[in-house]
């Protein structure tokens, strides 16, 4: 699902949302609820009134209940009424009993009393007789919510602020959790820690945040990658110019000292010319590393570009036989002209080279239905299963004692020799045309040697 966060921080929001109204609801009827009753304590002095007031009455008469009446009204600031109700019927009406059982004047001590009524209410407390009713307005010390104000503050404003603050706290650290750990990740490879990665704590999402990390790890990846595979150029680089630079200087020295001055020359233009390569090579394979570079793709006659690469094969490598086999027809493919050829050629100049003089190397193009299938086969000694990837690393090449079926009878070039660079700047080419290369050893009765196997898009249409 898209946009996961969205829904996720949606989510939390909305329930979030949901249950604020409803604990402030709860949370404030609750609270009223429990202040609209008159306390306990009051309800005892309010009956104590009306008990004094029918002794008094019973006990000493009217005008000392009168008195008595006086001195409670001005002491609670209120009025005080002791009646006996007449209920008159008309039309020969009747009330019923149930009604008569419950009629009072006033409320009951037990009753709600309205918070927000501006009048305090009257209590009716009956006496004994059940008929005469002590009759009190409510004092305004008994009267039940005296800080509703003070609650009416916490409940609008500091409960709502609390509950707001929980809730952007918890989106903050589901938020900003994952991206803490991004900032981490990010300041220990700023720092060199190239192996650290954003999204091993991160397992158990799978949102945008989530896709964010596996980017960085992505872009960590392809740049520590890099940084070591630069690194390792340079030195193995720095490594192969040490050889051709001794030679270069013992042959300047030979010039300068008049010794065998025709050798020494063409020893110069030979290890000049290797160097250039060398540094060539390395150059592009750096810009194929670096760059990860979009090749401009133009239609190819891929049958003629094999027909000029192996005659050129066969005149650098006139002790060879190099044989090529593919259809009568012409076959087009959308390429890189230039890049096609040079991965092409370094692969064949590199079965060549291990191919002793006079064995055969042979190039066979298959059109499949989706791809190209290219085949260059030489006769050489193989190559160990263990190297049968590592040979396309940059500089690697196998010890003397180490190939398989191994013969000291191999080809050498007569313009250059090898460094360990033509194989991986071939796989950078083809893999950047968006094709693959592998390599598997020829292990049989008749012929021995290694495979190259090089597979181009193609459309047969």
């Amino acid at each position: 699902m898209k946009n996961r966060l969205l829904w996720k921080l949606f989510s939390i929001i909305a329930v979030g949302t949901v249950i604020f109204f409803w604990l402030i609801d709860l949370v404030a009827s609750h609270t009223e609820e429990s202040m609209s009753y008159i306390d306990q304590s009051y309800r005892a002095e309010l009956r104590a009134y009306a008990k004094d007031a029918e002794h008094i009455l019973y006990e000493e008469g009217e005008d000392a209940l009168s008195l008595w009446v006086k001195e409670i009204e001005e002491k609670e600031n209120t009025w005080i009424a002791i009646s006996r109700p007449v209920i008159n019927n008309l039309a020969d009406t009747q009330l019923s009993d149930a009604y008569l059982s419950t009629f009072t004047l006033g409320r009951d001590l037990e009753w709600k009393i309205h918070l927000y009524f501006s009048e305090n209410p009257t209590m009716d407390i009956p006496f004994d007789d059940g008929v005469t009713r002590f009759l009190i307005q409510l004092p305004q010390r008994m009267r039940p919510g005296k800080n509703l104000f003070i609650i009416d503050l916490l409940l609008q404003i500091a409960l709502p602020f609390l509950i707001l603050c929980l809730i952007t706290f918890i989106l903050y650290r589901y938020v900003m959790k994952p991206l803490k750990r991004l900032e981490k990740a990010t300041r220990r490879f700023s720092e060199g820690d190239f192996n650290v990665r954003a999204s091993e704590a991160l397992t158990q999402r799978n949102d945008e945040l989530t896709r964010l990390s596996s980017t960085f790890d992505n872009m960590a990846d392809r740049i520590s990658t890099l940084i070591i595979d630069q690194r390792q150029l340079l030195a193995d680089l720095s490594h192969e110019l040490r050889t051709p630079l001794t030679r270069l200087n013992i042959a300047v020295d030979c010039v300068e000292q008049d010794l065998d001055s025709q050798n020494a020359l063409e020893r110069l233009r030979y290890e000049s010319s290797n160097m250039q390569g060398l540094i060539d090579d390395a150059l592009t394979l750096a810009w194929f590393n670096t760059e990860s570079p979009q090749l401009i793709l133009e239609k190819v006659d891929i049958t003629s570009l094999l027909q000029i690469i192996v005659d050129d094969a066969q005149y650098e490598f006139s002790q060879h036989a190099v044989v090529l086999k593919q259809p009568d027809q012409t076959l087009f493919i959308n390429s890189a002209h230039q890049a096609l050829t040079a991965a092409i050629e370094n692969i064949i100049r590199n079965g060549l080279f291990h191919t002793p003089k006079g064995k055969t190397l042979t190039v066979e193009l298959k059109p499949e239905s989706q791809h190209l299938l290219i085949e260059i086969k030489d006769q050489g000694c193989g190559v160990p299963e263990e190297y049968l990837e590592e040979i396309f690393k940059p500089f690697f090449r196998i010890k003397q004692g180490h190939q398989k079926n191994q013969t000291d009878e191999r080809s050498v070039s007569s313009q250059k020799s090898g460094y360990g660079l033509g194989l991986a700047l071939a796989k950078r080419q083809i893999l950047a045309l968006g094709g693959s290369i592998h390599a598997k050893n020829i292990d049989k009765e008749t012929e021995t040697g290694l495979m190259v196997s090089i597979k181009l898009p193609y459309n047969a249409s």
